[in-house]
């Protein structure tokens, strides 16, 4: 006998927010299946406001407030029995954060945390990872988000160590991170990989997920180090409007997608990658997953 629950998450980052709503498949004997059931993407640019100004705006206030009862109608009809709300580096560094979860709660009735960076990895590390982890090999997952990114090295298919640094598309469009954060990430990096031979790398984010898109690669195939280096030059090479125009990319995602594969390629070169592997999962995977087994 099949069992169907329906859980949401809710991801408010920094360049984006958005709603994924999955399908929980239960069946004896089996291994509990997680399908995707809708994916709604807002592109309000928190992080714009957070990491320039230090607040969120009355605009984009309003506009989180009117995208929350979106998504509270839309938990509604399809039904959603669990769901919860994460606010990452936009939220968490603007000064009116909390003040802006307050407002939401009042005028939408949802219930968001703000979480750390730290805790924001190990959501995300909860994912589908032991699928593509193999025992014999060395992993850095590195997830890109608009303020902060996160890496994780995995070894034997367990997690040997994690962190999360404030470098993210929105700030490097900003040209707010100073070079002493790249040579931070280079020497972590180096430091925990230097022991293994052949380090593979695993991307999570939206710009890498569209990078992969964009391939025509099979899922299982990884991007090389050599297309992803081409890529960034290519990419380099257009004008914002000829991103759009061009290569059909949206508005929102025609700037961040430079700056986000200079981060992978960094992770790549500093790590000895030759190749990125990039599975659907993200944040918002690894909250309907701890939810479902009770992590969080």
């Amino acid at each position: 006998m099949i069992t169907i629950k329906k859980y949401a998450a809710i991801d408010i980052g920094s360049n984006a927010m958005r709603l994924l709503v999955a399908n929980i498949i239960e069946e004896e004997g089996k291994e509990t299946q997680f399908t995707k059931s809708a994916l709604v993407r807002v592109p309000i640019r928190l992080g714009q406001d957070a990491f320039t100004v230090g607040e969120i705006s009355e605009e984009n206030i309003d506009r989180m407030v009117d995208a929350m009862k979106a998504y509270k109608l839309l938990m509604k009809v399809h039904k959603v029995e669990k769901y919860l709300a994460f606010a990452t580096s936009a939220l968490r560094e603007a000064y009116n954060g909390k003040e802006v979860i307050e407002i939401i709660k009042k005028k939408a009735d949802l219930k968001i945390e703000i979480i750390d960076g730290k805790k924001e990895a190990a959501i995300i590390a909860s994912t589908d990872l032991h699928h593509l982890l193999k025992t014999d090999q060395t992993y850095l997952y590195v997830d890109v988000g608009g303020g902060s990114t996160e890496f994780s090295l995995f070894s034997d298919s367990k997690m040997i160590v994690s962190k999360s640094f404030k470098i993210g598309t929105v700030r490097l469009l900003n040209e707010m991170v100073h070079e002493v954060v790249w040579q931070e990430i280079e020497k972590w990096i180096k430091l925990y990989t230097e022991e293994f031979e052949n380090v593979i790398l695993i991307g999570s984010g939206g710009n890498i997920n569209k990078l992969f898109k964009m391939s025509g690669k099979q899922q299982d195939k990884p991007l090389s180090y050599i297309y992803m280096n081409s890529q960034y030059a290519y990419l380099n090479s257009l004008t914002y409007e000829q991103r759009i125009s061009e290569l059909g990319l949206n508005a929102d995602r025609a700037d961040v997608i430079v700056p986000a594969t200079k981060v992978y390629l960094n992770a790549m070169k500093w790590s000895g990658a030759r190749s990125i592997y990039v599975p659907k999962i993200g944040l918002s995977d690894g909250i309907v997953k701890a939810l479902y087994y009770g992590r969080i």
